[in-house]
């Protein structure tokens, strides 16, 4: 397998941190990455709008290092011949800005007042503000992105869309891309507002290796990496073991979901420990799993304490119920597990006194609104910050996978992974009773739990993605999404793609 780079996820400070890094540590001149971020623009633009370029390129070009990012694309267009254009405000500039305008003017791009009438190109660039940009475009600046917001033509952002903060995700406007080309690394902003940057492409214009302990996107390549393999002699004896614990009266498919995606990863046996109801439930439906019966508390029956340790990887919550026996059970059973456990949905309202009791590793996935009743006192911090808020809830033994957008994984000494996949076909009932099913999966053929959190996440996007894009995202469901895992797995088995300088893509959101 081809080594892999590490795609960072940044905020505008360890972006000013890298960059400055790769100027004084590296010896790289920033007239250097400035030309590798210009071209690099250049080229995916051309990819993706090759007929848009016939028409000519209109750039809004900023007085910064990112107005001169855009000068460069200009120039480099403009030698292949395509028409440019370049409008721009009368503002002091960097020295690496003001040096490529002149070389682009030279080069025959044409100037164009901000003010006066524009060409109708066939495609727009907004290099106006960069990564450090905070607060709305304002004065002159701001007029210009509103008139950049309004062009008829599909827009290339270089960095992020003007308007966008790049560390908080906060959207002021006005402009919307298509498509944005940023350098190196995703920033935090792309992530949490997805619908804002379009496409999102990540080149690479030489920086130096990201710090290891900076947050990094689980890619493809990652799960080329960790997706556990087989053998020609396995059975299903040594392809591990998931007992799912839930599927109260009523709730019975959040188990079976969950079962199911355990045996789509490959898990050799899966045993459903659940009332009598969901236990015939789950003999009619899915004669794979093999079942146990357990009144769900208060106390851990022999049969289940059997099952418990047969396990290699344990799931608790998926349509568990709630109340006062719940509670005790969620502890009864979380002070015998000795093996990895998913702690998710009801599990999760028990507090962390139940489901933290016991020794073994726990991988708790909640989404925003049983984050906050799992660990009522980081609220505040998640409402403000969720990667903050993920890394203060992990503690020894306990990874959080924090579902949103994006997913953030924290787990003690270990950098955070955020998994950007999916789509709103993932916004239905049984969703998470997926994810905890890949993630037992994993866990069971001996996964750690960081990277099988990242894994279940990253699996249950993109099948997610893969479904959708045949059944639209409206009619998509959580069996669907299982259906498509084959596909993934096929894809996966398939050699990457390599087409410099992109080291990532992530398609728009899809909202059809």
């Amino acid at each position: 397998m081809l080594g892999t780079m590490t795609v960072p996820v940044l905020n505008a400070s360890q972006a000013a941190e890298w960059d400055a890094r790769a100027r004084t540590a590296f010896a790289i001149p920033s007239r250097v990455l400035m030309e590798a971020a210009g071209r690099a623009v250049a080229t995916v633009a051309a990819r993706r709008f090759p007929d848009a370029l016939r028409a000519g390129v209109l750039v809004a070009a900023g007085h910064g290092n990112n107005g001169g990012d855009g000068w460069v694309a200009a120039r480099a267009l403009r030698a292949l011949g395509v028409p440019v254009w370049a409008v721009e405000l009368d503002h002091a500039r960097s020295p690496d800005c003001e040096a490529n305008r002149a070389l682009a003017l030279g080069d025959g791009v044409r100037s164009v007042g901000p003010g006066g009438e524009w060409p109708i190109a066939g495609l727009y660039m907004d290099a106006l503000l960069g990564t450090g940009a905070s607060g709305a475009p304002r004065d002159a600046l701001g007029d210009l992105a509103a008139r950049v917001a309004g062009v008829p033509g599909p827009i290339v952002s270089v960095d992020g869309p003007t308007g966008l903060d790049l560390t908080t995700g906060e959207a002021h406007g006005p402009v919307r891309a298509d498509l944005t080309v940023t350098f190196g690394g995703a920033r935090r902003g792309h992530l949490l507002q997805r619908e804002w940057c379009g496409a999102v492409v990540v080149v690479d214009i030489g920086f130096p290796p990201a710090l290891p302990e900076w947050p990094a996107l689980f890619t493809d390549d990652d799960a080329r990496r960790l997706l556990p393999p087989f053998r020609a002699d396995m059975h299903k004896g040594n392809r591990g073991h998931v007992v799912v614990v839930g599927g109260a009266e009523g709730m019975a498919g959040a188990a079976l979901h969950a079962a199911s995606a355990a045996f789509a990863t490959g898990t050799g046996l899966v045993k459903i420990a659940a009332p009598p109801a969901t236990v015939q439930a789950a003999q009619g439906m899915l004669p794979d799993a093999l079942t146990v019966t357990t009144a769900l508390g208060p106390d851990v029956e022999p049969d289940l304490a059997e099952a418990l340790a047969w396990a290699d990887a344990v799931i608790l919550g998926p349509g568990l119920g709630r109340g006062a026996t719940r509670t005790a059970f969620v502890r009864a059973v979380m002070d015998l597990v000795t093996v990895p456990a998913v702690i998710d949905a009801d599990a999760l309202h028990t507090g962390r006194d139940a489901f933290g009791a016991g020794a073994a590793p726990r991988i708790c996935t909640p989404h925003p609104g049983e984050f906050q009743s799992a660990f009522p006192d980081l609220a505040p911090l998640l409402a403000e910050d969720r990667f903050a808020a993920a890394v203060s809830a992990s503690a020894p033994r306990v990874s959080v996978l924090l579902k949103g957008v994006p997913t953030v994984i924290a787990s003690p000494e270990r950098a955070l992974r955020v998994v950007a996949t999916g789509n709103p076909a993932l916004a239905t009932g049984g969703s998470g009773d997926l994810l905890s099913g890949f993630i037992a999966g994993f866990l069971a053929r001996g996964l750690d739990p960081h990277d099988a959190a990242g894994l279940g996440a990253y699996t249950l996007g993109r099948a997610a993605e893969l479904a959708s894009g045949r059944l639209t995202v409206r009619a998509t469901r959580p069996a669907d999404v299982l259906a498509a895992a084959p596909e993934l797995w096929r894809h996966l088995a398939a050699p990457p793609e390599i087409a410099p300088p992109v080291l990532l893509e992530l398609p728009a959101p899809a909202l059809v």
